[in-house]
Parts: C-alpha cells; structure tokens; sequence
C-alpha cells in the first residue's frame, strides 16, 4: 500500500529588502558642524529616496519636518508629502550658487546639513566625496 504525504510546507517567502541607504555622518566632537555628514542617493527621485534616507537617520535626530534641497539636483517634487503618517514640508533653494546640500529641520530641535552626492557619480569618486564631507569641519 502507498501512502501519499502532503508537500513539504514551502519555505516562507523573504521580507522585501529595504534600499540601503549610502549616507556617512560626521562623527559627534562636542559642537555643532557646518556639515553633519553625507548622502549619496541613488536616483534623482527625492520623493523616492528621502524616506529611505530619514528611516535611516539617528533617532537622536528628532522628527524632520522640513527639507531643503538645491532644485538642480533633483527632480520634480511636491511641496510636502506624508512620511510615517507626519507631513513633511519640501523646499527647493533657488540661487545660482545654492549647494548641494539637503537641510534637515525638526523645529525646536535641530538643524542638519548633509553633502549630497549627484546620483551618477562613480562609486570611487563618491567615496572620496563623502569621507572628505564627514571630516572637515568647522
């Protein structure tokens, strides 16, 4: 006589990875930084990768409610969006000379400043772009 057993239960299927962040802070001296650190993101989407970016910044960071970009980086964007349930208030610097930075704000808490590096750059280039953000300060 056969006996037919039932399949082998499938292996459960893995949690969809999250996009890992390229972001390097500067390291904590006792003061404030003109710079805190350095972000690399992958595509120029900001509405893509701004909450994988502030998923990965420091709880100690408090709860960002506005952003600043240079709009020459960037795509188009909405002037807010919703993150987590919390509006989030995007503003695009418009001078010539505005740096390619992103400004952080959780008002009554903190300002941070991050170097962005443009999304094609090489990965060597970015690299050397980044550790050099993170340890000149100011």
């Amino acid at each position: 006589m056969t006996t037919l057993l039932p399949p082998p239960p499938s292996p459960p299927s893995p949690s969809p990875l999250l996009p890992l962040v390229r972001l390097r802070l500067t390291p904590p001296q006792g003061g404030p930084h003109r710079i805190d650190g350095a972000w690399w993101p992958r595509t120029n989407e900001l509405v893509a990768e701004l909450p994988v970016l502030l998923r990965a910044l420091p709880h100690s960071w408090s709860r960002i409610i506005h952003v600043t970009v240079n709009g020459a980086l960037w795509s188009d964007f909405p002037g807010r969006m919703l993150i987590a349930n919390h509006v989030l208030h995007l503003h695009r610097a418009t001078g010539l000379h505005a740096p390619a930075t992103v400004c952080l704000l959780a008002p009554g808490r903190g300002r941070w400043d991050l170097v962005v590096v443009p999304p094609g750059t090489d990965e060597a280039e970015a690299m050397r772009l980044m550790a050099t953000a993170t340890t000149c300060t100011e």
